[in-house]
């Protein structure tokens, strides 16, 4: 390589410039990460007129006009997640949907939320390949070859792809608990559910040659927040997969999100983004081969056995949600939301910090609110660790959070030194 890969952020008049310090979109090495679009008109900075179908094709839209102000197309798109209010919206979004996305689709996920910036009914969120790389002045490896796969063995949808990898990374669409042979939701309850969810990830990675140990990040949305120990205890028996992740005692990094419903009525959908150490063609075999997972905790931060702090593969890093917890007693942050977004942000600061990273590195953040109407207050302190508004960014109202916080953050990462080959 010539040189560091560099953090580009880009906006375009064409699109919502969004409601908050943050840009449309933030480009890293391979991948351009773009902040959630609300149904705005970037004309007017209103919500558009209509319902929820004029509502997704605005936000389609302003993805467009983002995709294409930096000389990509929808195509280019490798995931799709879309936030909707009410559930039963969800027929008349894929109307919307199938018309942007006419031949290939994405890996996609679907979930319901309790509530969404500006009232708005739908929010749609896109990852975008970056082909050309962002190494200043220097190329990376051309064109690099999109691949997507789909398998018998999990389930099939013509709406989205199962597995779509692009450079070092493969991202899976969400799985539901569908047992694959007959597409209905497998038959128990929120055990059965995630048991079969995790299934569906094995199968998918199975039939890409790739080891479930290659998860580098977890994401579970539950319709009841109660069922994460029911949830846990299944987890616990698909991580660590192997005799190599078992020695180190190594889980990927986590983010639990309560949703208000899910496609199926399901109680609970798992989404995985996984490592792809050979990376996609033409990808010289010296640029990619057995790339290492960096897996790292720190003791300035809440810990847990249950997942890893931040997960380092090639060239990002992926932190888990924080809630606000001080990390010396394990306890809630006295004081409100913006006491709380503080501890959120410190903690992911401290976890930054102990991998020699710092805020500026930080590409998307993840805010998931109880109360929406709190973003003002979250802004505040927000701009404090982010003064110039740089991240890509995503803000949903939920129902409920664990250890009933009132927020919690995440956070996707450059790591411009990427991560070594195997010796």
């Amino acid at each position: 390589m010539n040189d560091y890969n560099a953090v580009l952020a880009r906006n375009t008049k064409n699109a919502s410039k969004g409601i908050g310090p943050y840009s449309q979109t933030v480009a890293f090495s391979h991948y351009n990460n773009l902040s959630a679009q609300l149904p705005i008109d970037p004309k007017s900075g209103e919500l558009v007129a209509g319902g929820v179908k004029e509502q997704a094709e605005q936000c389609f839209k302003n993805i467009k006009a983002i995709v294409e102000s930096i000389d990509h197309v929808m195509s280019d798109v490798v995931r799709i997640t879309v936030f909707v209010k009410n559930i039963k919206d969800i027929d008349a979004v894929d109307e919307v949907y199938k018309t942007f996305f006419t031949s290939y689709v994405p890996t996609r996920t679907i979930v319901a939320v309790a509530a969404l910036p500006m009232d708005a009914l739908v929010q749609i969120e896109a990852l975008v390949s970056n082909g050309e790389g962002t190494i200043p002045n220097a190329p990376q490896a051309g064109d690099i070859i999109k691949l997507t796969n789909n398998t018998a063995n999990a389930p099939i949808s013509a709406l989205s792809t199962q597995a779509v990898a692009f450079s070092h990374y493969n991202n899976i669409s969400a799985q539901l608990p569908i047992d694959p042979k007959s597409g209905i939701v497998v038959a128990g309850g929120v055990k059965e559910q995630a048991g079969q969810c995790l299934k569906n990830i094995k199968a998918i990675l199975e039939s890409i040659d790739v080891p479930f140990d290659d998860i580098v990040k977890i994401n579970i949305f539950l319709k009841n927040i109660s069922d994460i120990e029911a949830v846990d205890e299944v987890y616990t028996t698909f991580f660590p997969d192997s005799a190599i992740a078992r020695s180190v005692a190594y889980v990927p990094a986590r983010t639990i999100v309560a949703a208000s419903a899910l496609p199926m009525d399901a109680l609970v959908q798992i989404e995985a983004v996984v490592s792809h150490g050979d990376g996609t063609p033409p990808q010289v075999i010296e640029d990619r081969h057995g790339l290492i997972i960096v897996a790292n905790n720190t003791e300035n931060a809440p810990k847990s056995s249950l997942y890893t702090q931040t997960v380092a593969f090639s060239h990002y890093n992926h932190i888990s949600a924080q809630l606000p917890l001080d990390p010396k007693t394990g306890n809630m942050v006295a004081g409100g939301v913006k006491e709380q977004v503080g501890q959120c942000l410190k903690n992911i600061k401290a976890i930054l910090e102990s991998v020699d990273h710092v805020m500026d590195d930080v590409v998307k953040v993840n805010i998931f609110l109880k109360n929406i109407a709190d973003i003002d207050a979250v802004d505040e302190v927000y701009t404090t660790f982010f003064p110039s508004g740089v991240p890509a960014r995503r803000t949903v109202g939920v129902a409920a959070l664990l250890k009933d916080a009132l927020v919690q953050i995440d956070v996707v990462v450059s790591n411009a030194e990427g991560t070594p080959p195997k010796v």
